[in-house]
């Protein structure tokens, strides 16, 4: 079994390179002539992640993974069943056998409300898109995939005010009624994972810090941890190297 030294570092580690890769993008925008709209070059930058992608890709490489079948800067392409592709954020494709797919995302304020909808919109219709592929064999004869969705929200009073669910004609489900976008986003990928949409997901929320040194996160779930995320993410990969060599 692979051990994932000093997970929760790492992850602090990871959560703080995201706070630090933003701060730089929105410096460099306010410095460009060519300016972008609010917060935009935050999100259109990319690479707040990569801390993340980086642990991830290391896990697969302890667990026996060749480093050609490991993709996350390019080739990010799966084909769906309803679209002709959609890009991950990180792939493993090992001679032709899907391993794992896995989406990493975030979103900061100040709009909460219409960015809510649009995630978990793109989290459900990524899911059924692929799954539906693979029952219909556009990945060939082959074990299932390990999907994995790891978001990060920033952790502040918009996010942990009650929200009012509108209701013009029917109810909502009443796990929604009065919840936070915080809490919206638990119950999403909660049911993510427990309607098998994804292998695992984890949600981390921060505080927007002050300084780098600042860092503060917490996991509001024990299903959505990043501890559970990982050693699943790695017990799959190293289970199908042993398979693959036997």
């Amino acid at each position: 079994m692979i051990k994932i030294n000093n997970l929760d570092e790492k992850i602090r580690e990871a959560v703080s390179h995201f706070w630090l890769t933003r701060d730089e993008q929105l410096k460099k925008q306010k410095m460009s002539i060519k300016q972008d709209y609010g917060a935009r070059s935050a999100v259109t930058g990319g690479k707040q992640m990569a801390a993340f992608e980086r642990l991830a890709t290391q896990i697969a490489l302890d667990a026996g993974i060749p480093r050609s079948s490991i993709f996350w800067t390019s080739r990010l392409e799966l084909p769906g069943y309803f679209r002709p592709e959609k890009k991950w954020d990180l792939l493993i494709v090992d001679q032709g056998t899907l391993v794992a797919a896995v989406e990493f995302k975030s979103q900061v304020g100040p709009s909460f409300g219409n960015n809510f909808n649009n995630r978990a919109e793109e989290a459900i219709g990524t899911a059924k898109d692929l799954w539906i592929a693979y029952r219909e064999g556009v990945f060939g004869e082959q074990q299932q995939p390990w999907l994995g969705y790891l978001f990060i929200l920033e952790d502040c009073d918009k996010t942990q005010v009650p929200v009012t669910a509108k209701q013009p004609h029917f109810k909502v489900s009443p796990d929604f009624i009065n919840a936070s976008y915080a809490k919206r986003y638990e119950i999403l990928l909660t049911k993510l994972v427990r309607e098998r949409y994804y292998t695992s997901a984890c949600l981390i929320l921060s505080k927007k810090p002050q300084n780098i040194d600042d860092i503060h996160y917490s996991e509001p779930r024990e299903i959505l941890r990043s501890q559970v995320f990982f050693i699943t993410f790695a017990a799959h990969l190293e289970a199908y190297v042993r398979l693959k060599n036997n």
